[in-house]
């Protein structure tokens, strides 16, 4: 009697080819390639949680979304806005990085000269570097570049509560109010940094 060996054809085995992935892979690390920004993006936020900076803390709003960031933004110590915790969003465009995010401040009736009543902030920084005919005074040399990194939008941000822009406001209440009644403004962001603290 001859025993018979089970053996699987040569025929039959699968042979994954590591060309393919591995060019995929390649694809995605050239810059502006498909998947770049995703990558360069994943690699700001791991440093951010390692170093990040000083009054923010940020996270996704969703693990499977690189391109929604979720924010928390401490009002600065020596402003109006100190003591006030301000929830914010960081919305990227598929094409970051050749293309700036856009930074919103979620706390309803948030007031300040360069952020609309929507939230959403107005600095030059976050602008695309193109001709603006309605901000001729921009300098191209202040707006949005790829190599800027996202650290330095939210130092930015930061700075801007304490030192607004009134050449061009994105809200024009907020910026007359500061101009003509000062006290009036600041009780106003008193009781914007109270409504965030009890929102808490």
């Amino acid at each position: 009697m001859t025993s018979t060996e089970n053996k699987a054809p040569a025929k039959s085995t699968t042979i994954t080819s590591p060309a393919k992935s591995s060019s995929s892979t390649a694809s995605a690390a050239i810059p502006g390639g498909p998947g770049y920004g995703a990558i360069l993006l994943r690699n700001q936020l791991k440093e951010l949680a390692k170093n990040p900076v000083d009054g923010f803390s940020v996270g996704l709003a969703d693990d499977s979304n690189i391109y929604e960031w979720q924010c928390m933004m401490e009002g600065p110590a020596d402003t109006d806005y100190a003591g006030g915790f301000f929830p914010c969003t960081l919305s990227f465009p598929k094409e970051y990085p050749n293309k700036p995010p856009v930074m919103k401040f979620t706390t309803p009736g948030f007031w300040h000269p360069n952020v609309y009543p929507n939230g959403v902030v107005c600095i030059s920084i976050l602008h695309e570097a193109k001709e603006d005919k309605f901000n001729e005074l921009e300098q191209m040399s202040e707006k949005w570049r790829p190599i800027i990194g996202i650290e330095a939008v939210l130092i930015s941000v930061m700075s801007l509560l304490g030192d607004p822009n009134f050449e061009s406001p994105a809200n024009i209440d907020a910026s007359v109010q500061l101009k003509n009644d000062p006290k009036a403004y600041k009780k106003k962001i008193k009781d914007l940094v109270r409504r965030s603290q009890d929102a808490l």
